[in-house]
């Protein structure tokens, strides 16, 4: 009976071996890694804040193991990110491949049509942030309110250079409504990233930017930049005595998203992967003080919900591009 009983329980404990063997190897089959390191894309140059994000989320995965695999910045700032676009929509390895993204993901597809992209066809893998924008001068110009500011581009007409990211891109766009709102006749004149744009304004080679407080922090912190009002809905907290348009009369907000994207044709299995990454990536302590450092907010957004704000906001700037004349209606 007791020899019985104990092949039995042989039978049971092999079985249960066997059972949580093809259980593990089942989970292994079904969860997806990467095999060989990830390139990272930024759709605009370096020094930008989509460049900054990119470097700062490569440390943050290699720092606490978040991918078995490196992740490798690859800056491709062309055609105000149409080489970046183009270049994720035939890459011929999508699980290996995710983008950061400006709201040139929106804009560059809507004025170049024939590059055939869709930026619903991305895989939606995490909005990390909003940055937001803010209205910057050298400080020997002398301008310190944005009443001053109109008042000498007004007088200097078409010789205000307004130095910015892109052509018809978010500061092209902020540049047209600065020249509705207060008729002026600033000239824009667009650069590969926000890192040069701050430089050319650092530099005078420019009259005004309105870059991001990540791009213009370390002039700002030097004391070579001013910053004369934000384009929120409430003053950021590192510029407490800045005030905000809507503060000063103007009914007008705009922010730029912070999102990563897998490129099209990336498997679910994978998408999955990315967004877990990011997901922890999101909750570190060193994503959450950058993003109060550098002025960013909104909340993470992933899956449906980010689709539904790209569609919200591809809507939004397709109006504002109508507006500003660079697209038809």
């Amino acid at each position: 009976m007791k020899t019985f009983v104990k092949k039995l329980l042989g039978v049971g404990i092999t079985v249960g071996l066997v059972s949580g063997f093809t259980a593990v190897a089942g989970k292994t089959a079904l969860a997806w890694e990467p095999v060989k390191p990830i390139q990272f894309v930024v759709m605009a140059g370096k020094g930008g804040g989509a460049d900054k994000l990119a470097r700062l989320m490569q440390s943050i995965i290699e720092k606490h193991k978040l991918s078995p695999k490196p992740v490798t910045p690859i800056n491709k700032p062309g055609g105000s990110g149409a080489e970046a676009l183009v270049y994720m929509k035939n890459h011929k390895d999508p699980d290996h491949a995710i983008m950061v993204t400006l709201n040139s993901f929106y804009t560059t597809p809507l004025r170049q049509p024939k590059l055939e992209v869709d930026p619903l066809s991305f895989a939606p893998v995490a909005r990390m942030a909003e940055d937001t924008f803010v209205l910057w001068v050298h400080k020997d110009a002398g301008i310190k309110t944005v009443d001053e500011y109109v008042k000498a581009a007004k007088a200097a007409g078409n010789n205000w250079i307004m130095a910015g990211t892109g052509k018809a891109s978010e500061d092209n766009l902020l540049a047209d409504f600065l020249n509705a709102a207060y008729g002026l006749n600033m000239k824009y004149v667009p650069y590969k990233g926000g890192g040069k744009v701050a430089k050319q304004l650092a530099g005078k080679h420019a009259n005004s930017t309105v870059n991001n407080p990540s791009e213009a922090l370390g002039f700002f912190e030097a004391g070579t930049v001013v910053p004369l009002a934000s384009f929120t809905d409430n003053r950021l907290p590192m510029f407490k005595d800045t005030p905000t348009f809507k503060e000063l009369g103007q009914d007008f907000v705009y922010y730029m998203q912070r999102s990563v994207v897998g490129a099209p044709g990336m498997s679910k299995e994978a998408q999955a992967f990315y967004q877990d990454v990011f997901k922890k990536a999101y909750a570190t302590p060193e994503w959450q003080t950058y993003m109060k450092k550098k002025s960013l907010q909104g909340e993470l957004l992933q899956g449906d919900a980010l689709v539904t704000y790209w569609k919200r906001e591809n809507e939004v700037h397709r109006k504002m591009l109508i507006k500003m004349g660079a697209i038809k209606g």
